[in-house]
C-alpha cells in the first residue's frame, strides 16, 4: 500500500484525488488516516454479498458486519464511499442478491459497481461448475436481475458506475459458463426501456403510439443492433419517437398517436 501511495505522491496536485478499492476487513482508523494524508478521496469496498452464508460459501473471509463497520468508518473520515456487489455467487439466489442491494441502499454509498459472477478456469468455482454442483445464471437471467438493480439504485440516488467486467481476451478465453457479455450494461439498459414501454403501452387500445424519451437515451431505447425496435415491430407496434429532455435517462412516456 505504501509503495503505491508513495509512487503517486509526487503527482497528487495534478489530480482531484485518488480512488482505491479494498476488502471491508482491511479498514481501520490507522489505515484511513494514512490514506487521507496521501490524498485518497474515494474508497470502494469489495462487499460482494450481504448474506453471511453466501460470503462463507464463497470463502470471502469477511462478514456483512465488516461491511457495515468499514462503511461507517469511511463515512466518519469523510471519504467518498463505493460498494461493489457480485450477483449469482455460489449459493446465492436472486432474492439474496436483491437483499444485498437493499442493504447497500440502507448504507447509502455514493457509488455502486455490480458484477455478475463469471467462472474462471482453475478456480474452486470452476470445479463446482464442472461437477454440476454450481449452475451459473444465464446471460438473460443476469440481464433481467441487473436491470432491476439499476433502477433500485437510481431511485435511491446512488450512481451505478460499473456493470459487468471490463473485456479482455484473457477473460474471454479463460471463462466458463457462456454468460459473459462485453456490453452487459447496454443490454440491461435496453431491457429497462423495453420493460418500461411494455408496461405503459398496455393501457392503450392501439399499437400506434408516441414514445417520449430523453434524446441521450435514444440508443438505449432502440436497443443493441436495434433489438428493441425489431421486437416491438414484431409485436405489431407502430411507433413515433419524440425527445423530451425533461425526462431522466431512464424516463419514458407513451401516448396515443393523433
Amino acid at each position: 500500500m505504501m509503495s503505491l501511495l508513495n509512487a503517486a505522491k509526487p503527482f497528487i496536485n495534478e489530480f482531484k484525488g485518488i480512488r482505491i478499492s479494498t476488502r471491508p476487513d482491511c479498514i481501520d482508523k490507522n489505515v484511513l488516516e494514512i490514506l487521507r494524508a496521501y490524498g485518497v478521496t474515494s474508497i470502494e469496498l469489495g462487499a460482494q454479498a450481504m448474506d453471511n452464508s453466501v460470503l462463507e460459501l464463497n470463502k470471502r473471509g469477511h462478514t456483512a458486519e465488516d461491511v457495515y463497520f468499514a462503511s461507517a468508518l469511511i463515512r466518519e473520515f469523510e471519504f467518498s464511499l463505493g460498494l461493489q456487489m457480485m450477483t449469482g455467487l455460489y449459493g446465492s439466489s436472486e432474492q439474496q442478491d436483491i437483499y444485498t442491494a437493499r442493504c447497500f441502499v440502507a448504507i447509502k454509498p455514493d457509488t455502486v459497481r455490480i458484477y455478475p459472477t463469471v467462472i474462471m478456469k482453475g478456480t474452486d468455482l470452476a470445479a463446482y461448475f464442472l461437477s454440476g454442483e454450481y449452475q451459473p445464471r444465464s446471460l438473460e437471467q443476469n440481464v433481467s436481475l441487473c436491470s432491476r438493480l439499476i433502477l433500485l439504485f437510481e431511485q435511491a440516488g446512488i450512481a451505478v458506475i460499473r456493470l459487468g467486467l471490463h473485456y479482455s481476451d484473457s477473460l474471454k478465453e479463460n471463462s466458463l459458463g457462456g454468460n459473459y457479455h462485453p456490453a452487459f450494461k447496454e443490454l440491461c439498459e435496453n431491457e429497462i426501456f423495453f420493460d418500461s414501454f411494455m408496461e405503459k403501452s398496455k393501457h392503450f387500445d392501439t399499437k400506434h403510439l408516441n414514445v417520449f424519451i430523453n434524446e441521450k437515451s435514444l440508443s438505449k431505447f432502440v436497443g443493441q443492433k436495434k433489438s428493441n425496435l425489431k421486437k416491438l415491430e414484431g409485436l405489431g407496434y407502430d411507433l413515433r419517437i419524440h425527445f423530451d429532455n425533461t425526462l431522466n435517462k431512464y424516463g419514458l412516456e407513451v401516448s396515443k398517436c393523433d
